[in-house]
Protein backbone atom coordinates (compact mmCIF):
# COMPACT_ATOMS: atom_id res chain seq x y z
CA UNK A 1 0.00 0.00 0.00
CA UNK A 2 1.25 3.31 -1.24
CA UNK A 3 1.69 6.48 1.17
CA UNK A 4 -1.57 7.92 -0.48
CA UNK A 5 -3.51 4.88 -0.34
CA UNK A 6 -2.54 4.39 3.63
CA UNK A 7 -3.58 8.26 4.26
CA UNK A 8 -6.86 7.88 2.91
CA UNK A 9 -7.24 4.80 4.99
CA UNK A 10 -5.96 5.77 8.58
CA UNK A 11 -8.33 8.77 7.73
CA UNK A 12 -11.54 6.61 7.42
CA UNK A 13 -10.58 3.96 9.97
CA UNK A 14 -8.24 5.23 12.42
CA UNK A 15 -9.98 6.15 15.32
CA UNK A 16 -12.00 3.24 14.60
CA UNK A 17 -8.73 1.36 15.43
CA UNK A 18 -7.59 3.86 17.96
CA UNK A 19 -10.34 2.94 20.16
CA UNK A 20 -10.06 -0.15 21.80
CA UNK A 21 -6.17 1.10 22.14
CA UNK A 22 -7.27 3.80 24.18
CA UNK A 23 -9.89 2.20 25.92
CA UNK A 24 -7.36 -0.47 27.52
CA UNK A 25 -5.13 2.68 28.40
CA UNK A 26 -7.90 4.39 30.06
CA UNK A 27 -8.63 1.23 32.48
CA UNK A 28 -5.07 1.17 33.36
CA UNK A 29 -4.32 4.60 33.67
CA UNK A 30 -7.36 5.43 35.40
CA UNK A 31 -8.35 8.18 33.63
CA UNK A 32 -11.93 7.65 33.44
CA UNK A 33 -14.67 10.62 33.55
CA UNK A 34 -15.24 12.33 36.84
CA UNK A 35 -18.76 12.49 37.28
CA UNK A 36 -19.41 16.45 38.34
CA UNK A 37 -19.13 15.99 42.01
CA UNK A 38 -15.82 14.17 41.56
CA UNK A 39 -12.51 16.47 41.18
CA UNK A 40 -9.89 14.06 42.69
CA UNK A 41 -7.70 14.19 39.49
CA UNK A 42 -8.21 18.19 38.56
CA UNK A 43 -5.57 20.46 39.61
CA UNK A 44 -4.76 21.64 43.34
CA UNK A 45 -5.15 25.45 44.02
CA UNK A 46 -3.10 27.13 46.94
CA UNK A 47 -4.50 26.70 50.21
CA UNK A 48 -3.74 30.49 50.31
CA UNK A 49 -6.76 32.73 50.50
CA UNK A 50 -8.69 33.34 48.12
CA UNK A 51 -6.85 37.35 47.32
CA UNK A 52 -3.80 35.54 47.46
CA UNK A 53 -5.17 33.54 44.74
CA UNK A 54 -6.65 36.01 42.46
CA UNK A 55 -2.91 37.79 42.40
CA UNK A 56 -1.85 35.09 40.91
CA UNK A 57 -3.98 35.72 37.88
CA UNK A 58 -3.17 38.80 37.79
CA UNK A 59 -0.60 41.58 35.72
CA UNK A 60 1.69 43.55 37.15
CA UNK A 61 2.19 47.21 37.21
CA UNK A 62 3.79 46.99 33.62
CA UNK A 63 0.80 44.55 32.34
CA UNK A 64 2.80 41.29 32.57
CA UNK A 65 1.38 38.24 33.96
CA UNK A 66 3.83 36.37 36.16
CA UNK A 67 4.03 31.89 36.52
CA UNK A 68 6.33 30.48 39.37
CA UNK A 69 6.18 26.71 40.13
CA UNK A 70 3.57 26.03 42.06
CA UNK A 71 0.99 27.62 39.40
CA UNK A 72 -1.42 26.27 37.28
CA UNK A 73 -0.16 28.08 33.78
CA UNK A 74 -3.03 27.08 32.06
CA UNK A 75 -5.02 29.13 34.45
CA UNK A 76 -2.68 32.43 33.70
CA UNK A 77 -3.14 31.16 30.16
CA UNK A 78 -7.09 31.65 30.42
CA UNK A 79 -6.51 35.30 32.61
CA UNK A 80 -4.45 36.77 29.99
CA UNK A 81 -6.70 35.71 27.37
CA UNK A 82 -9.49 37.04 28.97
CA UNK A 83 -7.64 40.69 29.33
CA UNK A 84 -8.05 42.77 26.03
CA UNK A 85 -4.83 44.78 26.44
CA UNK A 86 -2.28 42.50 28.25
CA UNK A 87 -1.09 39.36 26.50
CA UNK A 88 2.62 38.85 27.56
CA UNK A 89 3.16 36.15 30.02
CA UNK A 90 6.65 35.17 31.78
CA UNK A 91 7.12 31.65 32.94
CA UNK A 92 9.88 31.83 35.63
CA UNK A 93 12.37 29.04 36.29
CA UNK A 94 11.30 25.34 37.44
CA UNK A 95 9.83 22.64 36.39
CA UNK A 96 5.82 22.45 35.55
CA UNK A 97 4.42 19.10 34.95
CA UNK A 98 0.59 18.14 34.57
CA UNK A 99 -1.31 17.84 37.58
CA UNK A 100 -3.75 15.40 36.13
CA UNK A 101 -4.15 12.93 32.71
CA UNK A 102 -5.42 14.92 29.97
CA UNK A 103 -4.55 15.36 26.06
CA UNK A 104 -2.36 18.28 26.60
CA UNK A 105 -0.90 20.12 29.35
CA UNK A 106 -1.11 23.36 28.07
CA UNK A 107 -3.22 24.25 25.36
CA UNK A 108 -3.91 27.47 23.05
CA UNK A 109 -7.28 28.24 21.40
CA UNK A 110 -8.24 30.80 19.38
CA UNK A 111 -9.42 32.78 22.20
CA UNK A 112 -5.85 32.26 23.76
CA UNK A 113 -4.16 34.35 20.03
CA UNK A 114 -1.89 36.91 20.41
CA UNK A 115 -0.43 36.07 23.63
CA UNK A 116 3.57 35.36 24.53
CA UNK A 117 4.45 32.98 26.76
CA UNK A 118 8.30 33.69 27.67
CA UNK A 119 10.48 31.85 29.84
CA UNK A 120 12.95 33.66 32.17
CA UNK A 121 15.67 31.34 32.82
CA UNK A 122 15.31 27.53 33.03
CA UNK A 123 12.29 26.17 32.35
CA UNK A 124 10.79 22.81 31.55
CA UNK A 125 7.68 21.46 30.89
CA UNK A 126 7.37 17.97 30.94
CA UNK A 127 4.91 15.06 29.99
CA UNK A 128 5.76 13.08 33.50
CA UNK A 129 4.31 13.27 36.32
CA UNK A 130 5.24 10.30 38.27
CA UNK A 131 2.92 10.56 41.20
CA UNK A 132 0.04 9.90 39.39
CA UNK A 133 1.12 7.78 36.47
CA UNK A 134 1.40 3.89 37.10
CA UNK A 135 4.16 1.75 36.32
CA UNK A 136 3.71 -0.62 33.70
CA UNK A 137 1.09 1.65 32.15
CA UNK A 138 1.48 2.32 27.94
CA UNK A 139 2.93 5.86 28.48
CA UNK A 140 4.22 5.84 31.66
CA UNK A 141 5.44 7.92 33.83
CA UNK A 142 4.00 10.61 30.93
CA UNK A 143 0.54 11.75 31.39
CA UNK A 144 -0.49 13.69 28.09
CA UNK A 145 -0.42 12.95 24.50
CA UNK A 146 1.27 16.58 23.90
CA UNK A 147 2.71 18.84 25.76
CA UNK A 148 1.97 21.90 24.37
CA UNK A 149 -1.24 21.95 21.68
CA UNK A 150 -1.52 25.50 19.12
CA UNK A 151 -5.03 24.85 18.00
CA UNK A 152 -6.94 26.50 15.35
CA UNK A 153 -7.00 30.11 14.81
CA UNK A 154 -3.82 30.50 16.12
CA UNK A 155 -1.54 33.07 14.27
CA UNK A 156 1.55 34.68 13.93
CA UNK A 157 0.99 36.87 17.16
CA UNK A 158 1.36 33.72 19.38
CA UNK A 159 4.63 32.97 20.92
CA UNK A 160 6.63 30.48 22.84
CA UNK A 161 9.70 31.94 23.67
CA UNK A 162 13.14 30.14 25.50
CA UNK A 163 11.42 26.70 27.28
CA UNK A 164 13.06 23.20 27.62
CA UNK A 165 9.94 20.62 26.46
CA UNK A 166 10.94 16.70 27.42
CA UNK A 167 9.25 13.64 28.88
CA UNK A 168 6.20 12.68 25.86
CA UNK A 169 6.20 9.15 26.10
CA UNK A 170 3.79 7.09 24.10
CA UNK A 171 1.04 8.57 26.33
CA UNK A 172 -2.42 8.37 24.56
CA UNK A 173 -5.99 9.27 25.61
CA UNK A 174 -9.38 10.96 24.04
CA UNK A 175 -10.98 11.98 26.99
CA UNK A 176 -11.88 15.61 27.19
CA UNK A 177 -13.30 15.45 31.07
CA UNK A 178 -11.18 18.33 31.65
CA UNK A 179 -12.40 20.17 28.32
CA UNK A 180 -11.50 19.52 24.61
CA UNK A 181 -7.97 20.95 23.44
CA UNK A 182 -10.17 21.90 20.21
CA UNK A 183 -12.98 23.45 20.96
CA UNK A 184 -15.89 21.66 19.05
CA UNK A 185 -16.38 22.40 15.39
CA UNK A 186 -18.25 21.92 12.14
CA UNK A 187 -15.96 23.32 9.80
CA UNK A 188 -14.76 20.65 7.45
CA UNK A 189 -11.14 19.87 7.95
CA UNK A 190 -11.01 20.10 11.77
CA UNK A 191 -11.93 16.24 12.15
CA UNK A 192 -10.20 14.90 15.02
CA UNK A 193 -8.46 11.79 13.43
CA UNK A 194 -5.53 9.99 14.51
CA UNK A 195 -2.45 12.04 14.03
CA UNK A 196 -4.59 14.53 15.88
CA UNK A 197 -4.05 11.99 19.11
CA UNK A 198 -0.85 10.38 18.46
CA UNK A 199 1.37 12.95 16.73
CA UNK A 200 3.28 15.81 18.36
CA UNK A 201 4.52 14.80 21.48
CA UNK A 202 5.93 18.02 22.98
CA UNK A 203 4.28 20.09 20.54
CA UNK A 204 1.11 19.83 18.28
CA UNK A 205 0.24 22.29 15.84
CA UNK A 206 -3.50 21.83 14.53
CA UNK A 207 -5.64 23.65 11.64
CA UNK A 208 -5.25 27.14 10.82
CA UNK A 209 -2.68 27.72 13.34
CA UNK A 210 0.66 29.65 12.58
CA UNK A 211 2.56 30.30 16.30
CA UNK A 212 6.28 31.17 16.75
CA UNK A 213 8.20 28.72 18.10
CA UNK A 214 11.62 30.29 19.06
CA UNK A 215 14.69 29.50 21.10
CA UNK A 216 13.04 26.10 22.23
CA UNK A 217 14.77 22.73 23.47
CA UNK A 218 12.77 19.79 21.93
CA UNK A 219 14.73 17.15 24.27
CA UNK A 220 13.45 13.23 24.48
CA UNK A 221 10.61 13.02 23.12
CA UNK A 222 8.62 9.76 22.23
CA UNK A 223 5.25 9.26 20.25
CA UNK A 224 3.12 6.02 19.22
CA UNK A 225 3.62 6.88 15.99
CA UNK A 226 5.81 10.29 14.15
CA UNK A 227 6.22 13.30 15.06
CA UNK A 228 8.02 12.81 18.49
CA UNK A 229 9.11 16.47 18.46
CA UNK A 230 6.90 19.13 16.51
CA UNK A 231 3.68 17.23 14.67
CA UNK A 232 2.28 20.28 12.41
CA UNK A 233 -1.26 19.10 10.96
CA UNK A 234 -2.38 22.69 9.20
CA UNK A 235 -4.38 20.62 6.66
CA UNK A 236 -4.32 23.13 3.95
CA UNK A 237 -6.86 25.25 6.40
CA UNK A 238 -3.81 28.27 7.09
CA UNK A 239 -1.62 30.25 4.58
CA UNK A 240 0.83 31.02 6.98
CA UNK A 241 3.90 28.98 8.25
CA UNK A 242 4.74 28.22 11.62
CA UNK A 243 7.72 29.66 12.56
CA UNK A 244 10.39 27.72 14.20
CA UNK A 245 14.09 29.66 14.88
CA UNK A 246 16.66 29.11 17.24
CA UNK A 247 15.29 25.66 18.48
CA UNK A 248 17.59 22.60 19.41
CA UNK A 249 16.16 19.07 18.58
CA UNK A 250 17.98 16.36 20.11
CA UNK A 251 17.28 12.57 21.62
CA UNK A 252 13.62 12.33 20.56
CA UNK A 253 12.36 8.76 18.89
CA UNK A 254 9.18 7.85 17.44
CA UNK A 255 8.78 4.20 15.39
CA UNK A 256 7.87 6.35 11.95
CA UNK A 257 8.14 9.41 10.53
CA UNK A 258 9.72 12.87 11.01
CA UNK A 259 11.05 12.26 14.63
CA UNK A 260 11.58 16.33 15.28
CA UNK A 261 9.78 17.64 12.92
CA UNK A 262 6.96 16.09 10.95
CA UNK A 263 5.04 18.25 8.36
CA UNK A 264 1.80 16.33 7.29
CA UNK A 265 0.22 16.70 4.15
CA UNK A 266 -1.23 20.30 3.17
CA UNK A 267 1.28 21.92 5.93
CA UNK A 268 3.93 24.92 6.21
CA UNK A 269 6.87 25.79 7.97
CA UNK A 270 9.63 28.55 7.69
CA UNK A 271 12.35 26.68 10.30
CA UNK A 272 15.84 29.31 10.86
CA UNK A 273 19.07 28.37 12.56
CA UNK A 274 17.99 25.46 13.86
CA UNK A 275 20.19 22.21 15.29
CA UNK A 276 18.78 18.78 14.72
CA UNK A 277 20.88 15.77 16.60
CA UNK A 278 20.51 12.51 17.40
CA UNK A 279 16.49 12.09 16.32
CA UNK A 280 16.09 8.42 15.83
CA UNK A 281 12.68 7.29 13.48
CA UNK A 282 12.06 4.51 11.45
CA UNK A 283 12.27 2.21 15.11
CA UNK A 284 8.81 0.19 14.54
CA UNK A 285 7.99 0.74 10.65
CA UNK A 286 6.72 -3.46 10.37
CA UNK A 287 4.01 -2.80 13.48
CA UNK A 288 3.10 0.59 12.35
CA UNK A 289 2.63 -0.98 8.61
CA UNK A 290 0.37 -4.20 10.73
CA UNK A 291 -1.44 -1.82 13.06
CA UNK A 292 -2.38 0.92 10.69
CA UNK A 293 -1.95 0.09 7.51
CA UNK A 294 1.10 2.59 6.64
CA UNK A 295 3.84 2.38 4.88
CA UNK A 296 5.99 5.39 3.74
CA UNK A 297 9.88 4.62 2.67
CA UNK A 298 10.04 1.44 4.42
CA UNK A 299 13.19 1.15 2.53
CA UNK A 300 15.79 3.51 3.94
CA UNK A 301 13.12 5.27 6.45
CA UNK A 302 12.51 8.70 6.84
CA UNK A 303 14.41 11.26 8.51
CA UNK A 304 14.18 14.20 11.48
CA UNK A 305 12.14 16.25 9.36
CA UNK A 306 9.90 14.85 7.31
CA UNK A 307 7.97 17.17 4.52
CA UNK A 308 4.53 15.04 3.08
CA UNK A 309 3.49 15.95 -0.22
CA UNK A 310 1.70 18.99 -0.26
CA UNK A 311 3.51 20.60 2.28
CA UNK A 312 6.85 22.89 2.38
CA UNK A 313 9.29 23.56 4.43
CA UNK A 314 11.64 26.73 4.11
CA UNK A 315 14.64 25.76 6.14
CA UNK A 316 17.60 27.66 6.62
CA UNK A 317 20.75 27.97 8.19
CA UNK A 318 20.18 24.29 10.24
CA UNK A 319 22.48 21.93 10.83
CA UNK A 320 21.65 18.36 11.05
CA UNK A 321 24.24 15.45 12.38
CA UNK A 322 23.80 12.06 14.19
CA UNK A 323 20.61 11.25 12.99
CA UNK A 324 18.55 8.45 11.55
CA UNK A 325 18.19 10.09 8.40
CA UNK A 326 18.33 13.77 7.97
CA UNK A 327 15.58 15.17 5.84
CA UNK A 328 12.81 13.41 3.57
CA UNK A 329 11.05 16.05 1.80
CA UNK A 330 8.36 15.84 -1.21
CA UNK A 331 6.86 18.64 -1.03
CA UNK A 332 7.57 21.83 -2.63
CA UNK A 333 10.35 23.39 -0.32
CA UNK A 334 13.61 25.24 -0.41
CA UNK A 335 16.71 24.26 1.73
CA UNK A 336 19.22 27.15 2.17
CA UNK A 337 22.87 27.45 4.02
CA UNK A 338 22.47 24.36 6.05
CA UNK A 339 24.76 21.18 6.84
CA UNK A 340 23.64 17.73 6.47
CA UNK A 341 26.29 15.41 7.84
CA UNK A 342 26.91 11.99 8.78
CA UNK A 343 23.00 11.16 9.67
CA UNK A 344 24.15 7.78 9.42
CA UNK A 345 22.15 6.41 13.32
CA UNK A 346 20.45 3.79 11.12
CA UNK A 347 20.11 0.36 13.13
CA UNK A 348 20.36 -1.55 9.91
CA UNK A 349 16.69 -3.10 10.31
CA UNK A 350 15.76 -1.36 7.25
CA UNK A 351 17.10 -2.92 3.74
CA UNK A 352 18.11 0.29 2.50
CA UNK A 353 21.26 2.58 3.69
CA UNK A 354 20.89 6.01 5.89
CA UNK A 355 20.93 8.93 3.98
CA UNK A 356 21.64 12.92 4.42
CA UNK A 357 18.44 14.16 1.89
CA UNK A 358 15.66 12.19 -0.08
CA UNK A 359 14.32 15.26 -1.50
CA UNK A 360 11.71 15.19 -4.38
CA UNK A 361 12.93 17.62 -7.90
CA UNK A 362 10.04 19.88 -6.79
CA UNK A 363 12.44 21.18 -3.86
CA UNK A 364 14.99 23.56 -4.18
CA UNK A 365 18.72 23.00 -2.53
CA UNK A 366 21.48 25.63 -2.65
CA UNK A 367 24.38 26.57 -0.47
CA UNK A 368 23.94 23.41 1.55
CA UNK A 369 26.97 20.91 2.82
CA UNK A 370 26.66 17.16 2.73
CA UNK A 371 28.50 14.30 3.87
CA UNK A 372 27.15 10.67 4.68
CA UNK A 373 26.29 7.22 3.52
CA UNK A 374 24.34 8.49 0.76
CA UNK A 375 24.63 12.64 0.41
CA UNK A 376 21.34 12.34 -1.96
CA UNK A 377 19.01 9.30 -2.42
CA UNK A 378 16.97 10.37 -5.38
CA UNK A 379 19.96 12.32 -7.48
CA UNK A 380 17.78 15.40 -7.35
CA UNK A 381 20.29 17.81 -6.02
CA UNK A 382 21.85 20.16 -8.04
CA UNK A 383 26.02 19.27 -7.41
CA UNK A 384 27.25 22.84 -9.27
CA UNK A 385 25.29 24.97 -6.20
CA UNK A 386 26.00 22.47 -3.23
CA UNK A 387 29.02 20.92 -1.51
CA UNK A 388 28.91 16.99 -1.93
CA UNK A 389 31.43 15.00 -0.05
CA UNK A 390 32.04 18.07 2.09
CA UNK A 391 34.85 18.46 4.48
CA UNK A 392 34.35 17.88 8.28
CA UNK A 393 32.90 20.25 9.86
CA UNK A 394 34.49 20.25 13.02
CA UNK A 395 31.45 20.67 15.56
CA UNK A 396 32.75 22.04 19.14
CA UNK A 397 30.67 21.33 22.04
CA UNK A 398 27.29 22.83 21.20
CA UNK A 399 28.03 21.28 16.77
CA UNK A 400 28.63 24.83 15.41
CA UNK A 401 30.95 23.91 12.34
CA UNK A 402 34.59 25.27 13.39
CA UNK A 403 35.93 25.03 9.84
CA UNK A 404 36.24 28.16 8.14
CA UNK A 405 35.10 26.63 4.90
CA UNK A 406 31.60 26.53 7.12
CA UNK A 407 31.36 30.32 7.82
CA UNK A 408 28.12 30.99 6.29
CA UNK A 409 26.46 27.50 6.85
CA UNK A 410 24.74 25.75 9.60
CA UNK A 411 23.29 26.73 13.08
CA UNK A 412 24.70 28.85 15.64
CA UNK A 413 23.76 28.85 19.33
CA UNK A 414 21.58 32.30 19.86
Amino acid sequence: MNRQNSISSIRRSGLRMLVPVMLQMIMLTGCTPDSPSDSSDRPRTDSKSSSATDNKTRPDENGVYHIHPGDDPQRILDSAASDPKNKEIIIHAGTYRPAYASQAMIRFHARHDGIVLRADGDVTLTAENREISIPGTPGYPAVVNHVVYFGHGITDGTKLIGVRITGANGFVTESENDGPIEPASNKPGLEKRLFFYMDGGAIKIFGSSSPVLDQLKITGNRTLLCGAGISVEQRSLSAHPVTIRNCIFEDNACPATGTAIDLLEGSKATITNCLFRNNIGNTGMAAVASQYGLKYHETHGSGALTVFPGSSACTDRCTFTRNWNAVDDHGSSVYTNCIFYDNTASDGSLPGAPYELDVADTVKVEDCWLRGTNDDLRGTIDATHNRLQAPDPNFDEHFQPQNPEYKNAGWRKP
